[in-house]
């Protein structure tokens, strides 16, 4: 499994797409730190004349790890859709499948090598905020909590690609797919806020769970919503790719 991982992370990287989607969101997500540095200095003025007034972590790190979320849903899909579909479409699938590896060790192989690559995009996103450290106090707390909840955010997005990659040979098809399901899932409690089973499309939300712990709750349903969603979708992977083994 983790041999397989290894390779996967290799290939990845040997793709430039994985370095151009490092570059540009490092690149966007950089201008938006200094807008938001720009902003606070502006009105930090009149927030010190505020009793209990946001300060640097809530001002400008929280700001970040949720442009983040939004940027990462658009662009992990790109990265998830060649996982499977692309060993589909140039016939290696079944040369993978007939390999002496389980399809669990397969799935989490893929799986792992793809979460390790937005770990690493989480790492360079959270050395912005912590740069601050130098030059004011930061709520660590807060920026744990963001920090975990874009971890267990990404986990999601990782799974919720990694199947629907394994449901067709065609890479663009994955990605549209994927960002249509991701979708969905991030708004949908909008749709629900009027109706009697709001409460059900509340935790179904990805951005609701997201939401809490980007305000420093960290309860156990949410870090459970998304452990729940990462099997779910890794389960269904392995049974789909279990199937196409027997058959």
């Amino acid at each position: 499994m983790f041999a397989l991982a290894k390779n996967e992370l290799y290939r990845l990287f040997l793709s430039p797409l994985a370095w151009i989607i490092l570059a540009l969101s490092q690149l966007i997500l950089a201008y938006l730190f200094l807008s938001h540095i720009d902003y606070f200095i502006q009105v930090q003025g009149r927030l010190s004349a505020i009793p209990g007034a946001p300060g640097v972590t809530q001002s400008i790190a929280i700001p970040l790890f949720s442009n983040a979320a939004t940027l990462l849903l658009l662009i992990s899909p790109l990265i998830t859709m060649r996982l499977i579909a692309e060993e589909r479409r140039n016939e290696s699938l079944p040369l993978l499948l007939s390999a002496p590896l389980s399809i669990v060790d397969i799935v989490l192989g893929k799986y792992l090598a793809t979460y390790a690559f937005f770990l690493l995009l989480l790492l360079l996103i959270s050395l912005m905020p912590l740069s601050l450290a130098v030059a004011s106090p930061l709520d660590y707390r807060l920026l744990a909590a963001a920090i975990l909840g874009l971890s267990l955010l990404l986990a999601s997005f990782t799974a919720i690609g990694l199947y629907l990659s394994s449901l067709t040979k065609q890479p663009a098809i994955a990605a549209m797919t994927t960002f249509a399901s991701l979708f969905l899932l991030w708004i949908i409690d909008w749709a629900g806020t009027n109706a009697d089973s709001s409460g059900l499309f509340s935790w179904l939300s990805l951005l609701r769970h997201y939401q809490r712990l980007l305000q420093g709750e960290v309860h156990s349903s949410d870090i459970a919503y998304y452990l729940i969603i990462v099997a779910t979708f890794l389960i269904l992977t392995i049974r789909r790719l279990d199937s196409e083994r027997l058959n």
